[in-house]
């Protein structure tokens, strides 16, 4: 075994018994390149990744590719989950040398830690249009020894690029007038209008879009198309619930199979939301057997959520693509029996089949389970109701599949992503009034607060085998104080928003940059590297900065904190200049932006638990994205709750003028219609 042998990281330990000598990402590792005067070979990848297999299964284990790798360059590995700022940095490079990036990524650097060379995944032939990786080796070996002088002068000129693209393009004017409706113009001339979601093949979730489309009312139309598109497609995952990574093609019907806790996460709340707006039970339930899913698959037993779990299904041959998700006719028969006909119908299942893993075609064709006709048209068809009998044919069918052999689960627990799942549980508890998903959020709170909280109230980002590493990053602080916000308001306590205000602090004094008008994604104790980033543009998670300014408004709004407005503000006009040129990839900034331009509305509901009931029900009936709730005992310390007693009352304000206080749920109704009138256009027949 390697050095990786050490680590703790799932990712590390796959690559442990390579041939290769691999070091983790260190100070060691760029010592023994100076030592030895050779570059370095940076390759990042995460454990659930389909390609990054191939390529170690190709490369790495290959005893002549290790031996070349391992007399020209000191090799090292990192988990790009669980070192995202070092993945940040090398990724710029790789996409400012190459116009794309990805994972497996591959990386040349100096002993300085300098990039002059970089690609994804490299073939072990010619092939894909790539040159053999092995070329690549000795390529670079070269000119290591040969033209070093034009190496390092590429290094040090790609170097002074990053740091610059490192840098905001800011506006002095900020956002014009109309600029959120400037945006979704400019994502409506992406949509999909026929197949949901933006531009072509493939497609990706894209739920901080959706999150800023549903706040807009003339941009709805796209969001809920494309979440129906995808429920139906074969990204969702019709039996065990959850959202494959992203699909192969425009139709949403062939994913790439690996599931991440970031998706799951954020499209549970994009989906709680539509069903708010629409009241269409289609989004609840697709809501609800994700969660399921994440609670069953995801969970640990101590309330941290893992990270991820693979496209791969292990077999004696080596891993296949999607063979734990999909189907034959004659496995779905043999499951079933009688009632095989109608679940072949439902899900599309076909001799033909719809997938086959290009790598292993001895598999031969499978079926991706997908649902283009819904239920309730396959019951006019067939003229009777048929919604219990798929529920059983389901739960069937994810027996047997759970019978198989299945991918292999990245069990590390990630700060900022059980944020999102934090979040994602409490907006379930509060707006579909299951209690049990506020247990299990309440239970990863306590989980993470005693186990990746330091004393002076900064976190760790990575949790693993009963320890926690990694010091946390802006992404850890701001996410999981968002999610802490989102757990006061389902469950009223005062604690879980005053530690979301710590957090805040946290993320103001160690990240926050005063000249520069932007967060960075590291700061405090963490480790320094070539440059330090700024990211507002989203990847699969809405980014730092969206994320920070987001947290900034509650801030000002539950604190009347305007020091906290006033980062908010400045921070997406140090995006304005992004944002102007490109709606797409930006939905968390146009998201604090819509929070910013939105009227400030306060509502409390102020009594012990159970006088509260009522009215919270009326309140999770409504869309209000950016409404200060603020469910609590009589009293407290904010100054949304001054002078107001408790006994189960609702006080309304908008803009610091307060409606009369009520105990009647529908009193309440009545006035949240008056407040949000022209703000919600409910789409009730949107599931017909």
């Amino acid at each position: 075994m390697n050095r990786l042998a050490q680590e703790s990281s799932p990712y590390l330990l796959q690559h442990r018994d390579n041939p290769v000598d691999w070091y983790p990402w260190g100070d060691e590792a760029f010592a023994e390149a100076r030592r030895r005067d050779v570059p370095v070979l940076l390759s990042v990848g995460y454990s659930t990744c389909h390609w990054c297999h191939v390529m170690a299964h190709e490369s790495f284990e290959d005893a002549q590719t290790a031996a070349q790798m391992n007399r020209d360059f000191v090799n090292v590995k990192v988990d790009r989950e669980e070192r995202p700022d070092v993945d940040a940095v090398y990724m710029t490079a790789t996409q400012a040398l190459t116009g794309q990036g990805g994972w497996p990524m591959t990386v040349f650097l100096t002993p300085d830690r300098e990039p002059f060379y970089a690609g994804t995944y490299f073939p072990p032939q010619e092939g894909y249009g790539l040159p053999s990786f092995r070329r690549v080796l000795a390529s670079i070996a070269d000119v290591w020894v040969n033209r070093r002088g034009q190496a390092l002068e590429n290094a040090q000129a790609l170097t002074a690029h990053l740091k610059d693209l490192g840098q905001p393009r800011g506006s002095a004017g900020g956002l014009p007038d109309g600029a959120l409706a400037r945006a979704v113009e400019h994502l409506r001339r992406v949509f999909d209008e026929t197949l949901g979601g933006f531009g072509d093949a493939p497609k990706f979730p894209a739920p901080t879009t959706l999150d800023f489309l549903l706040t807009q009312p003339a941009g709805r139309d796209m969001a809920l198309h494309t979440l129906r598109a995808m429920g139906r497609g074969g990204i969702h995952d019709h039996l065990g619930g959850g959202f494959h990574r992203y699909s192969v093609d425009a139709q949403w019907l062939v994913p790439h199979f690996e599931k991440m806790l970031y998706d799951n996460a954020q499209l549970t709340r994009t989906l709680l939301r539509a069903h708010q707006l629409t009241g269409d039970e289609e989004f609840a339930d697709l809501a609800r057997r994700t969660l399921a899913y994440l609670e069953r698959e995801m969970l640990s037993p101590t309330g941290g959520f893992y990270s991820a779990q693979d496209a791969d299904t292990p077999t004696e041959h080596g891993g296949v693509e999607g063979l734990t998700f999909t189907w034959t006719p004659e496995e779905i028969r043999e499951v079933l029996g009688g009632g095989a006909d109608l679940a072949l119908r439902y899900f599309n299942v076909t001799p033909d089949g719809n997938f086959r893993d290009p790598h292993r075609p001895e598999y031969g064709s499978r079926s991706v389970l997908h649902t283009p006709t819904s239920a309730s048209a396959l019951a006019r068809d067939l003229g009777e109701d048929v919604g219990a009998r798929l529920a059983d044919l389901r739960a069937r069918l994810l027996a047997a599949r759970q019978a198989r052999t299945q991918p292999g689960t990245d069990d590390k627990v990630l700060t900022s992503w059980n944020g999102l799942a934090l979040a994602a549980f409490s907006d379930a508890a509060r707006i579909l009034g299951e209690p049990h998903h506020l247990d299990v959020a309440r239970r990863n709170a306590d989980f993470m607060h005693r186990e990746l909280r330091l004393p002076d109230g900064t976190l760790r980002h990575s949790f693993k085998e009963g320890q926690a590493r990694v010091e946390g990053l802006l992404e850890d602080h701001a996410l999981y104080a968002l999610g802490l916000v989102a757990l006061f308001q389902a469950g009223g306590d005062l604690a879980h928003l005053r530690w979301a205000r710590e957090l805040w602090e946290i993320s103001r004094r160690d990240f926050w940059d005063d000249a520069a008008g932007v967060f960075y994604a590291t700061g405090g104790r963490a480790e320094t590297l070539l440059t330090r980033q700024a990211p507002g543009f989203d990847s699969a998670v809405i980014s730092d900065n969206a994320a920070a300014a987001l947290l900034a408004v509650w801030m000002h709004r539950y604190f009347a904190d305007e020091a906290a407005r006033t980062i908010a503000e400045r921070t997406v006009n140090a995006f304005a200049a992004d944002l102007l040129a490109a709606a797409s990839g930006f939905g968390g900034l146009w998201q604090a932006a819509a929070f910013l331009a939105a009227p400030h509305l306060e509502l409390a509901i102020v009594g012990t638990p159970e006088d509260r009931v009522p009215l919270e029900r009326e309140a999770a009936r409504h869309y209000l994205p950016f409404v200060a709730l603020t469910p609590a005992e009589e009293g407290g310390d904010l100054p949304v709750l001054e002078g107001r007693p408790g006994g189960g009352q609702a006080y309304l304000c908008l803009n610091h003028a307060c409606r009369l206080p009520t105990r009647d749920p529908e009193g309440l109704a009545g006035q949240l219609r008056e407040v949000t009138a022209g703000a919600v256009t409910p789409d009730r027949n949107a599931g017909s």
